[in-house]
């Protein structure tokens, strides 16, 4: 009965896939969810928790660049620390409205903080602001990316 838990695994890896580009789903513990759960219903066999620490290592790595993206791209287009700093801030408010607010709520943290903090103007605030939403979407990128690398190494062991 191993197609119980495979075909559990690649089903929730697929939603987990789609659902990096919403905001507040939780991609990253859904895909390791998966292969946790394919360890329980298999006797760990042949994930074991070797494996499951690896793909947690991995999974970690791309909440990391979830949460510092913005604030890199605020700073690659010439933002203070003030901007990188105001974009982490708006990003954790961004999490509670909605996928809107994961795009507008940064790039309003990193030009407020330009102008407020770092006495900018706001065209050179602005191109912080744009930086933080070019950041988000590599960020966005990058997650996706870990995120298939993860199913893959799941399904390389599993079959």
């Amino acid at each position: 009965m191993e197609w119980i838990p495979n075909t559990l695994f690649i089903l929730i890896w697929l939603g987990a896939l789609l659902a990096t580009f919403i905001p507040i789903v939780p991609a990253t513990l859904l895909i390791w969810g998966a292969a946790l759960l394919h360890a329980l219903l298999t006797g760990f066999q042949p994930l074991g928790w070797g494996y499951l620490l690896a793909l947690g290592v991995l999974a970690a790595a791309a909440m990391l660049v979830d949460n510092v993206a913005a604030a890199w791209g605020a700073k690659k287009f010439g933002g203070s620390s003030y901007a990188a700093w105001g974009a982490l801030v708006g990003g954790l408010i961004g999490i509670f409205l909605g996928p809107l607010g994961f795009l507008i709520a940064p790039f309003l943290g990193a030009v407020l903080a330009e102008v407020v903090f770092a006495k900018k103007t706001w065209l050179e605030a602005g191109k912080s602001g744009i930086g933080t939403l070019l950041g988000i979407l590599g960020g966005v990128g990058a997650k996706f990316i870990i995120h298939l690398g993860m199913g893959i190494l799941v399904l390389v062991q599993i079959f």
